[in-house]
């Protein structure tokens, strides 16, 4: 007893050296997390002090820092310009950049363990790392990108390669790995992640569930192509000049055979919370008499943020704007000659094809009357362990066969098993970012729709504004040519004429310059009116954003960057407008308080109203009662438009579609559902969030800006007091809004410009650059943009420069 006794607190040291020192699970040895030389500490000692060092640049650099942690690069030649970006984003952001192709290459199993292989399965099926590692290859054939595509990884390494173990993000040290060499292959990853995140979803399988339970003629008419209250990108009447290419024709079956049995498996929804607003005004609208650009993309609210700014100057370049962390120049910005931004245009560029194997072999699949040979592609997963995990992918000359079985595992439901997935991303086409680079050194119209012409996916309505007193919008990609409603549903892979019939050129893809009203804008909502002789989508945004900039632009004379700042921070809801008189007309109110909240209500949602949250809530508890029992999302099924409901509305509220199909005994209207959906709201509103007093809208949307790993949620700034919602032009949702605002100035001599996002340029949760832009984005502000014209310039807003020579 004695000698155990006297073992006893050896043994307990023992237990706590090892823990201390070992991995358990995805937690990191706590000795090393905790160590005050090594571990978290360190990131809090000196967050600010920048050392940058750039070994490997063959002239001069200098870089000016502003008071928002912004960097101002000159160099003398394009080498050194992104050598030096590369370093410096990589000094602020390096885990959130390699955290983007771990997840865009299916590699997270690495990180954080088995928990991710499902999500990394379909990542890595759905031919991301595939199509990147392609486009590399052919890198060859755009030597300007290539060679600034290896200066940038040459920057980035030149900063991992400086990290000591205590000076590694925090993320690093909690997930507890070390960061990898860079390389032009993850610059492509990042650019995989964004065409998965903006052109990566598909309504094929839930149309098709629709059309077969329902019938083709119920679903038209329900999901038409064009909406009874469209106001396109392209306005209405624009003269199409050009001579389009022959239309394919449509066959005789349009869509796949589809095996109804499993209804019981979860449904997964479209990305509808991706949106964006961009316009501008022409000169003859602006005070100025020359063009102001505004643009603000709704991404994810993450920390670290989406974008990072820069300003980059070489011997042909000037450029400001929002940059991608990992990918070299600016993606939305502007010069001293024009503007650009961008907003997604979700065109139809993923389908999915029924492949019929030859056998259980499932070495050949039937294609145009003969068999054909299935090509094998073998992936590995490794897992945090060091375990290996091998999976088979088939593929057909339409793209992977992303799962081969319905099974309870897969990650994404709305994927049907049997069915392969042609997808734009898989077209490795190595001239995006010469689109970019092109964009950064443009003077004119001319240059903007050259460099539109490199550009594939994924595609966004390019605008433009330049100091020629010029505008001009572009819904732009590489979109397949189609017969009319080409991939709305699931397609037949046997079938040489449901095949992609080849591609739209560039040069015919809608645009306009210079419109008669004065202004160009989008927000997501349809390209064109029914002119337009291609198809290219279907599913758009509802045109509430939309129409609420064009109402505002059209009245809008003397426009100045205040004036467009307005607009951005609008938070009038024209949904409400549209459809809350009608609900007011015919539901029995069980609360005379809230009945005269409503009729009071200016439909503007604003933070500390409680009527927004009322009919937020109202609207979206009777779109589900009105729809859900006849296309249930349980079902994988989704509900029709908005502008469809309102028309049933509005011109037959004793529709068959109001009556519920489960409540035998009772044929129910609008009337019945507007009151019924209204108890329900009340009932919610009450058990959620206690008494009226606690009904303000900022508190029941509850947006936050959260960390990219949803466990680190210390890092994350939550409960943000502000306005605006889903359909709002201040498109603020809970986790969802402009991740990005702009407004640009165009002048004759140097341009003005105002923007922020919603964080800090730092990664590092302990610095004060890492959300310091939360509070005034909440509140509609915007920065002025420091853009200098030359290395020798000043402003009271630089407060460190670094001139650095080339070692000898």
């Amino acid at each position: 007893m004695k000698f155990i006794k006297a073992l006893w607190p050896t043994l307990v040291m023992a237990i706590l050296l090892y823990l201390l020192g070992s991995s358990i699970g995805s937690i990191p040895p706590l000795g090393k997390l905790f160590s005050p030389f090594t571990g978290f500490w360190q990131n809090g000692i000196n967050a600010e002090e920048k050392v940058i060092d750039l070994p490997g640049i063959q002239g001069p650099v200098t870089i000016k820092m502003d008071n928002n942690h912004v960097p101002h690069i000159f160099a003398e030649n394009n080498h050194d310009l992104y050598y030096a970006q590369g370093y410096l984003v990589a000094s602020d952001r390096l885990w959130q950049m390699e955290f983007y192709t771990m997840v865009s290459s299916g590699r997270l199993t690495e990180i954080v363990g088995e928990q991710a292989l499902e999500y990394d399965r379909y990542n890595r099926r759905s031919g991301m790392a595939k199509a990147a590692a392609e486009t590399v290859e052919r890198l060859n054939e755009v030597p300007t990108v290539k060679s600034e595509l290896e200066a940038y990884a040459e920057g980035v390494n030149a900063y991992v390669n400086s990290l000591s173990d205590k000076d590694l993000p925090v993320e690093y040290k909690i997930l507890n790995y070390r960061p990898e060499q860079w390389s032009p292959l993850k610059t492509m990853l990042m650019f995989m992640n964004m065409r998965n995140q903006l052109n990566g979803g598909s309504s094929d399988f839930r149309m098709t569930r629709m059309a077969q339970k329902y019938g083709l003629d119920v679903v038209n008419d329900l999901f038409p192509d064009f909406i009874k209250r469209a106001d396109p990108i392209i306005p209405v009447g624009t003269k199409w000049n050009f001579e389009p290419l022959k239309i394919p024709e449509m066959p005789d079956e349009i869509m796949a055979s589809l095996d109804m049995e499993n209804k019981e498996l979860s449904w997964q929804a479209s990305r509808s919370e991706i949106g964006s607003n961009n316009w501008a005004v022409g000169g003859e609208k602006s005070a100025t008499g020359l063009p102001i650009l505004s643009n603000d993309p709704h991404l994810g609210l993450t920390l670290p943020s989406i974008w990072y700014q820069a300003q980059l100057v070489g011997p042909d370049v000037n450029v400001y704007g929002a940059c991608l962390p990992g990918v070299p120049g600016v993606i939305i910005g502007f010069n001293k000659d024009i503007a650009w931004g961008v907003t997604n245009t979700g065109p139809d560029v993923l389908d999915f094809y029924k492949i019929k194997f030859k056998d259980a072999s499932k070495k050949e699949y039937f294609h145009e009357g003969q068999w054909k040979p299935v090509t094998l592609r073998v992936e590995s997963f490794k897992l945090k362990n060091g375990e290996v995990i091998t999976d088979t992918v088939r593929y057909t000359h339409h793209g992977p066969v992303i799962y081969e079985e319905d099974l309870e595992d897969n990650f994404n439901k709305n994927v049907p098993p049997g069915f392969a997935m042609k997808w734009i991303t898989h077209e490795s086409q190595p001239t995006d970012l010469l689109c970019f680079r092109s964009l950064n050194r443009s003077k004119n119209y001319d240059d903007y729709r050259e460099a539109l012409t490199y550009y594939n996916a994924p595609a966004q309505n390019f605008i433009f504004a330049s100091n020629q007193n010029d505008i001009a919008i572009t819904p732009n990609g590489k979109f397949p040519l189609k017969w009319n409603e080409q991939g709305k549903f699931l397609l037949d892979g046997t079938r040489a004429d449901h095949d992609w019939q080849g591609f739209i050129p560039a040069d015919q893809n809608p645009t306009v310059k210079n419109p008669p009203r004065g202004f160009v804008s989008s927000a997501n909502q349809s390209l064109t009116d029914e002119t337009y002789p291609y198809y290219i989508d279907y599913e758009y945004a509802d045109p509430y954003r939309g129409t609420r900039i064009n109402n505002r632009l059209n009245a809008m004379t003397g426009a100045t960057i205040d004036s467009l700042r307005s607009v951005q921070n609008d938070n009038y809801s024209l949904m409400a407008e549209w459809f809350l008189p009608k609900m007011l007309a015919v539901a029995d109110f069980p609360n005379e308080q809230v009945k005269s909240l409503l009729e009071k209500w200016n439909f503007m949602n604003d933070p500390d109203l409680v009527a927004p949250s009322v009919f937020e809530t109202w609207h979206n508890t009777m779109m589900k009662m009105i729809w859900d029992d006849e296309f249930p999302e349980a079902e994988r099924m989704t509900y029709p438009t908005d502008d469809r409901t309102l028309t049933l509305i509005e011109e037959d509220p004793e529709s068959v579609y109001f009556d519920n199909i489960n409540t035998k005994d009772k044929k129910e209207t609008f009337a019945d559902i507007a009151t019924l959906s209204l108890e329900k709201t009340l009932d919610s509103l009450s058990k959620n969030f206690g008494d009226m007093s606690n009904w303000n809208w900022s508190k029941v949307k509850n947006t936050g800006i959260r960390h990219l790993v949803p466990a680190f949620e210390a890092f994350s700034v939550l409960n943000i007091d502000m306005g605006g919602g889903k359909t709002i032009v201040n498109a603020t949702q809970e986790k969802w809004g402009p991740s990005w605002r702009m407004v640009v100035q165009l002048d004759k001599d140097w341009p003005v410009a105002h923007g922020l996002y919603p964080g800090g340029q730092s990664g590092n949760p302990a610095s004060k650059f890492y959300a310091n832009m939360v509070p005034a984005w909440s509140n509609g502000e915007l920065y002025l943009l420091i853009y200098l014209k030359s290395k020798e310039e000043n402003h009271q807003q630089i407060i460190k420069t670094f001139k650095i020579d080339p070692k000898s």
